[in-house]
């Protein structure tokens, strides 16, 4: 299904060159509707323009973002150049589509091709998997909390939302300093760097990038089922052997929630015990918090037990680490972030998880090497 309404651009809410958000009232409606653009993709866009949007996550009632987004602008030429305006451009995302862009990439670009001839190997890099996007954050704090120094690249695959613009957690990470560069992946755009695959991302964070830590993790809007394969979170597990295989120090955030009110996802989510427990085939680390203020002991100790007795402990090095450092700078920075709809106060095993996964990490990051 494809659901599309005709409507006109009552408020511009925000706008930068990488996205506009705003309001637009749809034909036969009473209340605007919240919609984003990217005009690297619609031309520009402005208060009385008529546009064409789709809104088919927004009638199915999906959650992540709430919005719906531009197709086009009537009357508005199309832009033409999307990317480097210098002719650089060589490879397609979104490919096949109509919306298909040419874009430079990383592995291509001339001013990195003596790099490629050594980046074959992550040299031990810390590289931390998320199964969430609302859990960089919390990983990123973490690690600068403990290392503030780090400099921290964020690789966005292409297993949710693909336009790194839609986030506004990244914008307000970098914008805080908690992150200093974003790699985009396969079929995902818009990151400082393009890459068309993931190991390429991994391999160009470490070299490119030149980041001390690797966050790997997807954009908003994961897909999920009920039913034990059926989310787009699977890739956790492969993410980190491939990291494994690179040479790097992969490891691995649970999901954990004592307020998620499905059985599925409450204590250890089945996310985790899938992905890091089935999934993934190489040892790796996975983080566990100390007991943050607030949780309850008995519960904080029913699901270590369920951690320990998982195919996950099984498999990975369990490393304990508090996460209280990194949230408190996250707080202290002023980012806003929530996952599934609650804010770490909420739910703080939730977060205390990713942000103990940060400090994992900040204390692996090794001596860069002369060549480096």
């Amino acid at each position: 299904m494809l659901a599309v309404v005709r409507a006109v651009v009552s408020a511009i809410t925000r706008a930068d060159a990488q996205a506009v958000a705003l309001l637009a009232l749809a034909d036969g409606e009473a209340e605007p509707r919240r919609a984003l653009a990217y005009p690297a993709i619609t031309g520009p866009v402005a208060v009385g323009d008529s546009v064409r949007l789709n809104i088919t996550a927004t009638d199915l009632r999906l959650g992540t973002g709430g919005v719906d987004f531009v197709m086009s602008v009537e009357g508005q030429p199309l832009p033409t150049v999307f990317g480097d305006p210098v002719g650089g451009e060589h490879i397609v995302k979104l490919r096949y589509t109509p919306l298909q862009h040419a874009v430079r990439v990383a592995e291509m670009d001339p001013a990195h091709a003596g790099t490629w001839e050594m980046a074959s190997t992550l040299l031990q890099s810390p590289v931390v998997v998320c199964g969430l996007h609302s859990q960089i954050a919390p990983v990123a704090a973490g690690v600068k909390a403990a290392r503030p120094e780090a400099r921290i690249a964020y690789v966005w695959t292409d297993s949710a939302a693909l336009p790194l613009a839609f986030s506004d957690l990244v914008r307000d990470l970098k914008t805080a300093g908690l992150i200093e560069v974003t790699l985009t992946a396969g079929q995902a755009f818009g990151g400082d760097y393009e890459c068309v695959s993931d190991a390429s991302a991994l391999l160009a964070a470490r070299w490119v990038a030149r980041a001390d830590v690797v966050i790997v993790a997807p954009g908003p809007g994961n897909a999920g089922t009920g039913t034990r394969f059926g989310f787009s979170g699977v890739e956790q597990g492969p993410l980190l052997d491939l990291t494994g295989r690179l040479w790097g120090t992969p490891i691995g955030v649970l999901r954990l929630s004592l307020a998620d009110k499905r059985d599925r996802h409450y204590g250890l989510s089945h996310h985790s015990v899938t992905s890091l427990g089935l999934l993934a085939q190489s040892p790796g680390i996975v983080a566990w918090p100390e007991i943050p203020i607030g949780v309850p002991e008995k519960a904080y100790r029913e699901v270590k037990e369920a951690v320990e007795n998982s195919p996950i402990a099984a498999l990975h090095t369990v490393e304990i680490a508090d996460g209280a450092p990194g949230l408190a700078l996250l707080a202290e920075r002023g980012v806003p972030v929530t996952s599934m709809g609650r804010a770490p106060v909420q739910d703080p095993l939730c977060f205390h998880a990713a942000a103990a996964a940060g400090a994992v990490a900040a204390f692996r990051i090794r001596a860069r090497p002369r060549s480096g």
